[in-house]
């Protein structure tokens, strides 16, 4: 604990050229008197470190001193893909080693590159969630994370959305999603591989029972194939529909995808408007989603969701007459 503090301490120095005890010590979570001892340590280790006196003081390193000792930890070297993503460490329980692999990744620039890497944090930010969507709140994403990395079973209690809801579960963790603010871990099971939505795991028990994950697995690949699948299994239908002229027009402001994607790849009629074929997941879903459009989107067919958006709209007539 206390070489890893005084590697900490090492390092902040020679990032951040000088820094007082009160910020080392508030930078690691200790006391004073820790700090103290520890550059005491240091001095005695052959560390040039010194202290300027002064309201302006602090403790340096003597100029064109640089350590080499910047190898990283396994945790750390994972951290790395999440270096830039705090929330996601954070949710993941990788804080402190996000943090440290940064810190080491800075040591071991030269200083003009190591601005540059400033400059670039303080430029760029990674806002994962959608637009009117918070992050879900998943209590056993730490743990879900640490099976992952160690290789490990869990047995989980998992809600569904068929009966009966609430299952219990044997998982193998191959890896984890992060999807629009959703984390989703795709695991071995005794039927193969599945994805459960991570906020869905009500209860969650270690296991020291170790797996052997298939050689051939790839997480980008199956994620890419199963989306695919879910959207082959979520559309289950079409629907031709007339899109107005002015609609047409304001497609960028648009979020409807499929509708989107569909007009712009179709010539207009005379009169501005474009009539186009899109996937539907079912009738009422369909009916509900279009209606937002009102009458700037016209349905063609089928017939079952024309009537539906009759039914819906004399529904809502009769809401508020």
């Amino acid at each position: 604990m206390r070489s890893s503090r005084l590697l900490s301490i090492l390092l902040l120095l020679q990032t951040r050229r000088q820094l007082t005890a009160r910020e080392l010590a508030d930078e690691l979570e200790v006391s004073l008197r820790t700090i103290y001892r520890d550059v005491e340590a240091l001095a005695a280790a052959g560390v040039p470190v010194y202290a300027d006196q002064g309201r302006a003081g602090g403790y340096r390193l003597v100029e064109g001193y640089r350590t080499r000792l910047t190898g990283l930890t396994e945790q750390e070297a994972a951290a790395l893909f999440l270096v830039g993503m705090p929330g996601a460490a954070a949710a993941l329980g990788l804080t402190a080693e996000t943090s440290a692999a940064e810190l080491k990744l800075l040591a071991a620039l030269a200083p003009d590159q190591r601005d540059r890497a400033g400059r670039l944090k303080n430029r760029f930010h990674l806002d994962l969630p959608a637009w009117y969507q918070d992050a879900e709140n998943s209590p056993q994403l730490a743990a879900v994370a640490d099976a992952v990395l160690h290789d490990r079973r869990v047995k989980v209690l998992y809600r569904r959305w068929e009966e009966p809801r609430e299952v219990e579960r044997v998982l193998e963790p191959y890896g984890l999603v992060l999807k629009n603010g959703a984390w989703y871990v795709v695991a071995a099971t005794a039927t193969g591989l599945r994805t459960y939505r991570v906020s869905n795991i009500l209860e969650l028990t270690p296991t020291e029972e170790g797996f052997e994950r298939a050689d051939d697995f790839n997480l980008e690949q199956f994620w890419q194939d199963h989306l695919e699948g879910f959207d082959r299994v979520r559309f289950t239908a079409e629907a031709v529909v007339r899109v107005s002229a002015s609609l047409a027009r304001r497609m960028y402001d648009v979020s409807f995808p499929a509708l989107v994607k569909a007009v712009a790849v179709t010539a207009p009629e005379q009169d501005g408007s474009v009539v186009v074929t899109i996937p539907i997941e079912s009738v009422p879903n369909a009916a509900a989603t279009l209606c937002r459009f009102g009458d700037a989107v016209e349905v063609l067919e089928p017939q079952e969701l024309r009537t539906e958006l009759r039914e819906l709209g004399q529904k809502l007539r009769d809401l508020y007459s």
